[in-house]
Formats: structure tokens, C-alpha cells, sequence
């Protein structure tokens, strides 16, 4: 996570932004997909509200995220403040675990860890785009690349298969006509339609296991 906040970080000073700047946005919004697609959008000649808005709309996958972290946070002061931990790395780390004491301290672990690692790779990102350029070190791959690694684990399961399937094709569709970051909540289409799928091949291989059943029973019959 350091290294991704260092791709962040020098890529948020080459669009001009302080080094205190782009350390106070990394403890505060502590998003690093909402904060890229802010820094593109500025990159590309937008409007820093216009950037935000769209940070805001990709960030309302945490939406989901909390609802699965419902089960094991605390209730009150201690959940919200909990909250700010919520993201894709402590979503991905805590929701395999089935018992609520393990999903939590998963989340506290990876939670803190992020906090820590995150503000710290901005600022020295921050102080390497002073000097070197975040493409000439690959950093500007770094973030897709943690992503990526992130969702090979739950690609395991059939459902999840095809939703990333379909949401993949949906993001690459829409990536030239709409705004930056969009293509990413429009991808969330990609889940319903996976669902769908699976449910139909769920439903044929029942009902051709009944078949079977069936075809078994009256062969029985018969040699009696």
C-alpha cells in the first residue's frame, strides 16, 4: 500500500497540488480510488469540483462495503469512527471470515495498516514527483495492478465470475464516452447479470440432476 500511495502522490504533485495538500487529502478521504479519479479529471483540464463529485461517485461502492462490515462492528461512536477504515483492502481481508471476532481484527489489522501506509506513500510520492516522473518508475500502474491482485481470490467463485465478467465489459464500453471514474460504477451492472447467470445454471444442472434421478429410478424399476 506504501507503493500505491506513492503512485498517488507524485502523480497529485504533477497536476501542481502541495506536498501538504496531497498529505491531508490521503488522511482524510483515505480512498485511493476517489483520489486518482480526482487527479485525472484535474490532469485532464476539469474542474477540482467536478473531480470531487466524480470521487464521491465512485466511493458509493463503500455502501456496500459497510453493509458487510455491519456484522462485525462496533455499535455507536466506536462503528463510526471504525467506519472511516472501510475500503477495498478491509473489505477483501475480512469478508472470507465467517466468525465476527476474526472478520474484526481483520478489519482492524488491515484498517490500521492502510491508515499508516497510505499518508506515508503520498508524502514520499509527493517528494519523488519533485525529481522523477511516476510513469519512468511504473508507478502510475501500481494502483490497477493492487486491484487486480485484490479480486484474482474471490474470482474463485462462479457468481463473482461472471458479475466481474460482465462489469468488466460494461467499464470498457462506456470508458470513451463518459466521465472518468464513472465506467467503474457502471460496472456494477456487471453484478445482477451475474447473478442471473449463475441462478440459470443452478437451476439447469437441478434440474438435469432430477433427470437423471428420475431415469435412474424407472431403470430400477425396470430390471425388477
Amino acid at each position: 500500500m506504501w507503493v500505491i500511495g506513492a503512485s498517488y502522490g507524485a502523480a497529485a504533485h504533477a497536476i501542481g497540488l502541495a506536498w501538504w495538500q496531497i498529505l491531508l487529502m490521503a488522511c482524510v478521504v483515505l480512498a485511493g480510488s476517489s483520489e486518482f479519479v480526482l487527479i485525472s479529471v484535474v490532469a485532464s483540464g476539469g474542474v477540482p469540483i467536478v473531480g470531487a463529485l466524480a470521487g464521491l461517485l465512485v466511493n458509493a461502492r463503500n455502501i456496500s462495503y459497510g453493509l458487510s462490515a455491519g456484522r462485525y462492528l462496533p455499535r455507536g461512536w466506536r462503528g463510526l469512527a471504525s467506519a472511516h477504515f472501510v475500503n477495498d483492502e478491509t473489505a477483501v481481508y475480512a469478508a472470507p471470515h465467517s466468525d465476527v471476532g476474526t472478520a474484526r481484527r481483520a478489519f482492524y489489522m488491515c484498517g490500521i495498516g492502510v491508515a499508516a501506509s497510505w499518508p506515508l506513500g503520498a508524502l514520499t510520492g509527493s517528494l519523488i514527483g519533485q525529481v522523477i516522473a511516476p510513469e519512468t518508475l511504473g508507478l502510475d500502474a501500481a494502483f490497477p495492478a493492487l486491484l487486480f491482485a485484490l479480486a484474482i481470490p474471490a474470482l474463485r467463485n462462479r457468481e463473482t465470475r461472471w458479475a466481474a465478467i460482465f462489469g468488466g465489459l460494461v467499464a470498457i464500453a462506456t470508458a470513451g464516452f463518459v466521465t472518468a471514474g464513472l465506467p467503474v460504477v457502471l460496472a456494477l451492472l456487471g453484478i445482477p447479470l451475474g447473478w442471473v447467470i449463475t441462478r440459470r445454471h443452478i437451476t439447469s444442472d437441478d434440474r438435469g440432476t432430477d433427470e437423471d434421478a428420475e431415469l435412474g429410478g424407472d431403470k430400477i424399476l425396470v430390471s425388477k
